[in-house]
């Protein structure tokens, strides 16, 4: 059973189909308005808030790879950066990062001092693709209710007998900024690790599925770390890639006091859907991949675990553990992204080189002596990649 079999016939791909004149399980219309009955029903009609797109949480069927679906691909991901470009100036290693992200389905961790445009980024994202938008800002007083939602009474107005509803809390849309993901306590970012990794929301007893598609880009300052919280390893790993924001040129700088201290404001267009972005990340799933790209990647991540009989002595010495096994999926899915939407009808090793520092950065963990000595992760993975043969 699918989970558009579970959640009936009212709510499929976007579309609301009008409930029986009547039906307490009717949901009012707007996002912010959506219950999902718990009685008498056995299974919870989910509500699809503004354009998100509910689909199965099964892997996607495998689209064919031609060079028509590569090359309209590639369109959309040059249409992106230019309605990006309208709004971000700058940043372009970001947004070229930022659009693989999505496309290959998955989330990504942004790192950077605030004023950078980390937050205009995915909104502007999200106009452009033409999905919902959610910002969560992290504070230590943050709850998981907060996020995922929370059951409540309610009483009906027919029958006057109270009922038990599900508010839906800000998670409940296709792209979510977590920001400054690192101030509120682990009880509260642990919220986050089913929605991550599952697309759904447990609460209460019951689960219910996340629109789709479903993308979370949280933020970190490096700057203030005081009242923050570090984000536990195995909530990090949940992210495909780790991204550092960096300070724009003086050219840069220049054009965006220009343009945003002016009346002109930017109109982003949507370039793609839904159910297009959808389509695409099953067409970068379906790219092909050579044995000997896979065993490159593994080979890669396994050389940063220092007990592993292949690791080089600088791994030894200044890395306390290494990558998990999830670090050469998002290798290779990153190497597909990266090749699909630049034209290539297959993954290389250069993809998997390009995506490197994004997926390994926030998985190796430094020891004491590499803290002491200054070294930082960005060299060793740069070392790595000189030092690891592609064949």
């Amino acid at each position: 059973m699918t989970d558009t079999d579970q959640i009936g016939p009212d709510w499929q791909m976007g579309n609301r189909v009008p409930s029986p004149a009547g039906d307490p399980a009717a949901a009012p219309e707007g996002a912010g308005a959506a219950r999902w009955p718990v009685k008498p029903d056995p299974v919870p009609k989910v509500p699809n808030p503004g354009n998100a797109h509910v689909l199965s949480m099964n892997p996607p069927e495998p689209t064919p790879v031609s060079v028509a679906a590569i090359e309209q691909l590639t369109a959309h991901r040059q249409a992106l950066v230019e309605e990006l470009g309208k709004a971000v100036i700058g940043q372009r290693e970001i947004v070229e990062n930022t659009l693989l992200t999505l496309f290959a389905g998955g989330h990504a961790l942004i790192t950077g001092v605030p004023g950078l445009a980390k937050t205009l980024l995915i909104r502007s994202l999200s106009q452009a693709v033409d999905l919902q938008f959610n910002r969560i800002q992290f504070t230590p007083d943050l709850m998981p209710g907060d996020i995922t939602g929370t059951d409540v009474l309610e009483e009906d107005p027919e029958s006057g007998r109270r009922r038990q509803v599900f508010l839906p809390g800000p998670v409940f849309a296709n792209l979510v900024l977590a920001d400054e993901i690192n101030r509120t306590p682990p009880k509260t970012q642990a919220a986050m690790l089913e929605t991550m990794q599952e697309r759904q929301v447990t609460v209460g007893g019951r689960t219910y599925p996340l629109p789709r598609p479903f993308h979370v880009f949280a933020t970190q300052n490096p700057i203030e770390q005081e009242g923050t919280y570090v984000l536990p390893e195995a909530q990090a790993d949940r992210f495909m890639f780790c991204l550092n924001t960096t300070y724009p040129s003086p050219a840069d700088e220049e054009r965006v006091v220009r343009e945003t201290t002016g009346t002109a404001r930017p109109e982003i267009r949507p370039v793609i859907t839904g159910p297009e972005l959808i389509e695409a990340q099953a067409l970068v799933r379906s790219v092909p991949v050579s044995d000997e790209v896979i065993a490159y990647a593994v080979r890669l991540v396994s050389r940063t675990r220092p007990e592993s009989p292949e690791a080089p002595a600088y791994i030894r010495e200044f890395v306390r553990w290494g990558a998990s096994p999830r670090a050469s999926q998002f290798l290779v899915l990153g190497a597909k992204a990266r090749a699909a939407t630049t034209g290539r009808l297959c993954a290389d090793d250069e993809g998997i080189r390009h995506v490197a520092r994004q997926v390994l950065r926030h998985r190796i963990s430094p020891n004491f002596n590499a803290r002491a000595q200054k070294v930082g992760i960005e060299s060793l993975i740069d070392r790595l990649l000189k030092d690891v043969p592609v064949r």
